[in-house]
């Protein structure tokens, strides 16, 4: 071959990618022609001149070190930019957000997001000597100078996928010999600075599918709906495909293209014997998708309030189940349509053990304004109704005046200007305190809170994370057991999973981290006391057609039927549900037994978890019938009734004083911690964290064992049901 012919090879090779020089069509049928003339000489001649131009291009990128380093460093940074995604504990995507110039683009790792029979398929199509060649494989380029010489076109690429990744790390619009040198170069830098799978997992990111979707995820989501992990031959055969062309091939403009392209894979796969001839011609009978579906966008709420706070993550991960959050979004939906067009639904639920919210379902519908989706109902301020009342009655079981099965009157009382009334404008008389707060009277309730101290209750439901919101300048009063409070879904279900934790919470985590957990466990109420609130809540009467005994809740209405709560535990999660609507106007016949308890109730058979038992009792609780209850226990005496009108004084400890804190050591030389009291009316007992400890003697003093280090609670009953407790730390 002439030095002259082979220039003008070379020339029709540099500018067939083009399709545009004319001299293609000319010079390679020539060269067939003489090398028909000059029979095997000359044709061996051509393949020996086609390789030997290829290792000669490949040498020369070596040689030119003052070109290589004017191209700068690899825009490796940039390249890396993703598109924010939130994924729930488990790593499923929950939702994504575009990145600043529209383009989906999301992080992939394809040893455990990629389908393994796609990746040997793409390998297999695009860059069979992938795993070993070192950014540049010469055999394929010279394949392909061959086959642009004997066919006068081009017929396969050269292109190794490192060079193709080069390409999308640096897009350029000019398809030349120089465009392609450059490429060649960055291939050799990435396989310098890259291992081959991180090569593989920034191809996968970054490989164009049409459109605005860049990566494998974002077309695999788009285009069927799902993750990459487990696809089709024939969806996996299209992915290989669509990047050759993106715009040519897109699925919703052009899918006889696309589907035209996916079968010429397949066949080239069955000719590289990597399918079966049958799968193959099942995979082509399968029609291709006409229309991108929608990115996933579940639990909205939490991501935009996670990306709020983060702001340097690519993925941030939440504790949420992407299971139970997709059910109980569908369940908030749906009951929302059968309650009425300005109606929405706020569900959070959490891991009883972690505190981790397991969902969190804002509102009905995200999308709706006319439920104002996008308002998040969980951490709206709302008067919570009833709610409030189980803390109530817990704290009055531990102060000891009062058991589940003490008798306490549901009857008429004032209280100055306040006289608190049923819901239904009845009076029940003498009742069990257990079927006073199953049944939420309303009496009863403020009977307990007033011998409590609405500021005992504020302040020991701060002390377990939650602060109540009042009106500006008010006090805690009595009507804060009724409801005359703001507080959100999100605190409620921290107080009611802490009665299912016997008395401890942990304050709610939505965002996971890998750090070591510091959440400091609060005090909410003692074990005994918690024990006895969620043993009375779980016979509370449940919805119609709902199992009994199996879901320890409460229900609460607000004042003008304006929010409707109703919140239960098992003994694995907690759940909180609030129906409403948005804008606070009242809904006549809202009520939180109708509306939100059947939506409780179906929420925990939807997480498709079965129910837990609730905890064993304490160590000294006391489980008796009214008549074996000692004498002070049988009956509640109200706080106007501990002074006589013989002139006996209110019962008091005078030693310990409440909240005191006492050195062990300094009680070791006795033994035992005295007890004095003042008052009240002989025979008295003492009672330690629920425990009788003897009775006080004529002097009005016991001597005590002290128990362990820890919180301990004292309580002095006398011979008529007064009693007076304090609260005191061993140290």
């Amino acid at each position: 071959m002439s030095g002259d012919r082979l220039t003008r090879l070379l020339s029709s090779l540099r500018g067939a990618e083009r399709r545009s020089n004319p001299e293609v069509a000319t010079v390679a049928p020539g060269l067939l022609r003489s090398a028909r003339n000059d029979g095997w000489k000359g044709w061996w001649w051509i393949k020996t001149t086609a390789i030997v131009s290829a290792v000669l291009v490949i040498a020369a990128i070596g040689a030119i070190a003052a070109y290589v380093a004017s191209l700068g460093p690899l825009p490796l940074d940039e390249a890396r930019r993703t598109s924010v995604s939130v994924v729930d504990r488990q790593g499923k995507l929950l939702r994504a957000y575009a990145m600043a110039d529209g383009r989906w683009r999301l992080p992939v790792d394809a040893q455990t997001q990629v389908d393994p029979r796609y990746l040997t398929q793409l390998i297999a199509y695009e860059d069979k000597r992938f795993w070993s060649h070192r950014g540049v494989d010469p055999w394929a380029i010279g394949r392909a100078a061959l086959q642009l010489a004997t066919h006068g076109q081009i017929v396969s690429g050269g292109s190794t996928i490192t060079m193709q990744l080069a390409r999308l790390m640096e897009p350029r619009r000019e398809r030349s010999l120089s465009a392609k040198l450059r490429q060649m170069v960055r291939a050799i830098e990435l396989e310098r600075t890259l291992s081959k799978p991180q090569i593989l997992d920034l191809y996968l990111a970054l490989a164009p599918y049409g459109g605005n979707l860049e990566g494998i995820r974002a077309a695999s989501i788009a285009y069927f709906g799902k993750e990459p992990k487990r696809l089709t031959l024939a969806e996996s055969a299209l992915l290989v495909a669509i990047p050759q062309s993106p715009e040519r091939r897109r699925l919703d403009r052009h899918p006889a293209t696309a589907q035209a392209a996916r079968d010429r894979v397949l066949t080239r796969l069955v000719e590289d014997q990597v399918v079966s001839t049958e799968d193959a011609a099942q995979a082509r009978a399968v029609p291709v998708a006409r229309a991108r579906k929608p990115m996933p966008v579940l639990a909205p709420h939490s991501a935009d309030q996670a990306t709020a706070v983060i702001k340097d993550k690519p993925v941030i991960r939440l504790t949420l189940d992407a299971g139970i959050q997709h059910a109980l979004e569908a369940l908030a939906r749906d009951r929302a349509v059968a309650l009425g067009p300005d109606i929405s639904i706020g569900i959070v639920a959490v891991d009883n053990e972690t505190g981790d919210v397991l969902a969190h379902v804002g509102s009905a519908d995200y999308f709706d304004d006319r439920r104002a989706g996008q308002v998040d109902m969980t951490r709206a301020v709302r008067s919570p109704g009833s709610t409030l009342k189980p803390f109530i009655y817990g704290l009055a079981f531990e102060d000891g005046f009062v058991h589940p099965e003490s008798l306490i009157d549901d009857r008429p009382v004032r209280y100055g200007a306040y006289a608190p009334e049923n819901f239904d404008m009845t009076f029940q008389g003498t009742v069990p305190v257990r079927k006073a707060l199953q049944l939420s009277l309303n009496v009863p309730a403020i009977e307990l809170l007033d011998r409590v101290g609405p500021h005992r209750l504020a302040s020991r439901l701060k002390q377990a994370g939650v602060g109540l919101v009042l009106p500006k300048d008010e006090a805690p009063g009595l009507a804060m057991g009724l409801g005359g409070v703001g507080v959100r879904l999100t605190d409620l279900v921290q107080l009611f999973s802490g009665v299912a934790r016997l008395g401890s919470v942990v304050p709610l985590r939505e965002i996971a981290s890998d750090a070591k957990d510091e959440r400091e466990t609060l005090r909410l109420l003692d074990k005994v006391a918690a024990w006895q609130v969620g043993n009375v809540l779980l016979g509370t009467p449940p919805p119609d057609n709902a199992a009994r005994n199996q879901i320890a809740f409460k229900t609460g209405t607000s004042y003008g039927y304006r929010d409707a709560w109703s919140v239960g535990f098992d003994g694995r999660m907690t759940i909180g549900v609030w129906v409403g609507r948005p804008d606070g106007a009242p809904v006549p016949g809202l009520i939180g037994r109708v509306a939100a308890a059947p939506v409780l109730f179906d929420a925990f058979a939807r997480t498709g978890q079965l129910r837990a038992p609730l905890p064993k009792p304490p160590r000294g609780t006391l489980i008796a019938g009214n008549a074996q209850l000692p004498l002070p226990l049988r009956r509640f005496r109200p706080a106007g009734e501990l002074v006589r009108a013989g002139g006996e004084q209110a019962l008091k400890i005078q030693f310990p004083l409440n909240g005191s804190r006492i050195d062990a050591l300094s009680q070791a030389s006795t033994g035992a911690l005295p007890v004095k009291v003042s008052g009240g009316v002989l025979p008295m007992t003492v009672m330690v964290n629920g425990l009788s400890a003897g009775e006080i003697d004529g002097r009005r003093q016991r001597l005590i064992a002290p128990p362990g280090p820890g919180f301990v609670r004292l309580t002095v009953m006398d011979a008529v049901g007064a009693a007076a407790t304090v609260v005191v730390r061993i140290q």
